[in-house]
This record gives structure tokens, sequence and C-alpha cells, in this order.
């Protein structure tokens, strides 16, 4: 009699950064979650040294995955001190540095019957699988308008609308994405497209990171059918077995209630989160307060920051700012979700865009970098549930946006932001697209991992 085959082995691979270290955490938790009665998996999550030491220091990761016996983390070097601050400076350095040890660390964390399932942006992971007869499906930790805009870049320079010829052109509007005609303008897509050489590094290092993409075994997306379909066709024409199971805040906190488990937030923090905001919070009226936060990475210069102080002079008649409350790091989803917030002063990052939509929360979009620009875009234009603001804004542009958000637009905003709460909610529900989706997700890994054995 032969031995019983082994569970599937799952491997998580994040790209280094805040911001996909928690929606990959977040996958995780919800496929463990997710099984079925008759499955068991393994699952390995790697991470780099420097970013599971914050992570140990600043959440409660530890704790929470303890309870799952078939879970562990791998820790790896991302190439840099770990007394370095990981700024946007050295992400690239840790994308070579990880492109250049990355088969060795497939090798080593590959045993019979494992599934990669890789951060969109670490393609290279894609050939090592292939070296090591192991199945990838890629996670992106943006959209999928933002991906299907990076995935057209080829598209876009064919057409002559790549690259932009300079400040002049940033106004002019794109017309050769499909299901996007003409609703980006070149100010919408990623600033590092900005470059009058189309050979540019950076061009082609965005162009690369998605171009792979339909040679993965299947593509892992953070949103949910109803929010981003008709985008979503367009993908399916190029990719194999795509899986919409977002909003992965709201859907976690779903298949927790069918579990009969206490719902809660999940804490993947790199960052030491100061919950005095929320104090500060429940002293204020409804829907009174703008929250601010630019994620992780963003450094805002000096000319930046003298706008925001425009916040704190706006009349009370406008908005509850005659006090205020800074933190280094807030948590973010219990914030949007508390009842003083009428607002959201973001820029544009994907996971803050999906759990604003989650709260509920209208957006006031300033976008940094990467897809935060096409996101903003996508806020404002495609989905109503936002304003948005690009490039440098004098103060009275700033005033003028946030009295849009807060008051002049206030009900028109929120009437389209509570639609988009009850699509999310539908979505993650039992039967609901991304739940299907989910399960889907997992069904397909079991089959890819059976000749793996």
């Amino acid at each position: 009699m032969s031995s019983p085959l082994p569970p599937p082995h799952v491997v998580f691979f994040p790209f280094p950064a805040q911001g996909h270290v928690n929606s990959m955490l977040k996958l995780a938790e919800l496929m463990i979650l997710s099984l079925p009665s008759d499955l068991e998996i393994r699952a390995t999550f790697v991470n780099t040294e420097h970013n599971h030491h914050r992570l140990l220091q600043c959440s409660d990761v530890a704790s929470r995955f303890a309870s799952h016996p078939t879970f562990r983390f791998k820790t790896i070097s991302d190439g840099l001190p770990l007394e370095l601050p990981r700024t946007e400076e050295q992400l690239l350095k840790m994308f070579e540095y990880l492109k250049l040890t990355a088969r060795d660390v497939v090798r080593e964390v590959t045993v019979p019957g494992t599934c990669i399932i890789a951060d969109g942006f670490l393609n290279f992971l894609i050939n090592a699988g292939e070296e090591t007869g192991t199945p990838v499906v890629m996670f992106h930790a943006i959209g999928a308008c933002a991906f299907w805009t990076y995935f057209c870049i080829p598209r876009l320079i064919e057409a002559g609308e790549l690259p932009i010829r300079g400040n002049e052109e940033l106004n002019r509007t794109i017309t050769t994405i499909p299901g996007m005609e003409g609703r980006l303008r070149c100010r919408d897509l990623p600033p590092l497209w900005r470059v009058a050489n189309p050979f540019d590094s950076l061009l082609d290092f965005g162009t690369t990171q998605i171009r792979d993409a339909p040679k993965a075994r299947g593509l892992i997306i953070n949103t949910f059918d109803a929010l981003e379909g008709p985008i979503l066709g367009h993908i399916q024409a190029h990719c194999h077995n795509i899986y919409t199971v977002g909003p992965l805040n709201a859907h976690l906190r779903s298949r927790l209630l069918a579990t009969k488990a206490a719902s809660r937030y999940f804490l993947n923090s790199l960052l030491e989160e100061d919950r005095s905001c929320l104090e500060w919070l429940d002293k204020q009226p409804p829907r009174s307060v703008v929250y601010v936060s630019f994620g992780s990475i963003a450094v805002l210069k000096g000319e930046e920051l003298m706008e925001y102080e425009i916040v704190a002079e706006l009349k009370a008649s406008t908005i509850t700012m005659d006090r205020g409350c800074i933190v280094d790091w807030a948590p973010q989803e219990e914030v949007l979700a508390h009842p003083a917030i009428g607002g959201f002063l973001t820029h544009s990052g994907w996971n803050s865009t999906m759990e604003s939509i989650t709260a509920g929360v209208p957006m006031l979009c300033w976008p940094y970098f990467a897809d935060q620009h096409p996101n903003s875009r996508f806020v404002s234009e495609f989905l109503g549930v936002g304003l948005d603001m690009k490039d440098m804004c004098d103060r009275t542009i700033v005033e003028r946006m946030i009295n849009d958000l807060m008051v002049d637009k206030r009900d028109e905003l929120q009437s389209s932001a509570a639609e988009k709460v009850r699509l999310a909610r539908e979505a993650v529900i039992e039967g609901g697209s991304s739940w299907v989706n989910l399960d889907s997700l997992i069904e397909d890994i079991r089959k890819m991992t059976v000749g793996k054995q």
C-alpha cells in the first residue's frame, strides 16, 4: 500500500515593503481560515530578516499564527544592513538582491507538493519556479485598473502615447488602453513614465514586472468583480485563471464570522501603531474629521508639507480642526471605521483605497508614486467615491478640495461610497464572487500540487 500524499505546501513570497507584506499576510491567513474540512496545507511565509524583526515587534502575528501548527516563517536577507532604514531609494537595491538569490531560496523552501504565491513585482520567481518544476501563482497588491495600465505600456509606446515629452503634455488624454479610452490623462500615469526615452530603465522595469504575468499559473488580485469587472474582462484575455478575492480585510472578517469566531482587525504592521488617536476620535462629532495618511514610504518635501498647514487653518465651520491629533502611525482600519471620520486625505495606495471603500469613507487623493496615480483617477472618475488632486497644489486648491470633500460634494460622495460598501459586502459573504473565487483558488492549488508529490 502506498503512503498517503503529504498535504500541499504553499510558499508566500511578498515584496519586502509594508503594504505588500500586510496584504500577503492577509491572503495567507484568509486561505488558512478557508480550507475545506478535508484539506490541510503546509504554509511557509518568506520574509526578510529586517521586516520580520519589525513585524514581531509591532504586530500580533506570532500569537495569531501559533494557532496554525502547519504555518511557519522563513527569514532571508534583503542584501542591506539590518540597521539601514528601508526607504524608497532602497527598494530597487532590495529587488536586485532578491532577484540574484531567488533560485537558491526557492530550492531551499521547495518540497514535494509545493506551490509558490509570489508578489506580482517579483516576476523572476516565475522562472525560478519553472527551473524547479514548481507552479507559481502571482498575487498583485495593486488593483486591476493599475495592473492593466502597466500591462499596456508596450501598446502605449507603439502608439506613440509614451514617452511623455514634457509637463505641457500632462493633461493629454490617453486613448489606446482598452476599456479606459479617453479616461486617463498623462498625469494619471505613474511618474516614472514621465521620461523622454522609451528605453528608460525605470520604464522598462515597470513593463517587465507585469509583462510576465501571463506565464504564471494564475493571478490573484485584491479587488472584487463588481468594482473592476470591465477591466478584469480585458485582463482575462491575456492571463490564466484570475482570482479576485478582495477586499481582503472585509473577506477575512467575513470568514471569521462564518466559523463563529469573533470578528477583528488584523495587525500586520511593520510600524508601531499609536492607538491614542482612537480616544481623540471618540470626542469628535460624527463625520467631522479628515484622516490624513500618506503610507509607509512617501517622504514629503518641505514645500509639500506647507500645503498641509492649511488644514489646521480651516474654519471650524468647514471641518473640526480647531484641535487635531498627530501620531506616527495609526491603526488605519479602525480609524476609517470610526464614526467621526468624514473623509480620507490619502496617497492612494491600493490597500488604503480598498480599506476606505470597505469603510465607506470618501477620499481626497494626492498620489505620490507608482500605481497611486492611476488609482486616484480610478477613485474619482470610475467609482465616484473621491476627488483627484495630483502633483503640486497650492493652499487655495487644497482648501477648496477639502471643502468639496467635507461640504459641497459630501452627500454625493457619501451616497456613492455607501453603494460600494454594499457591493463589497456582497462579494465576501458566502456565495459572493470573492468567496467563490477563493474557494476555487484553494481547489486549483490542490490540483496543481497533486502531480508534484
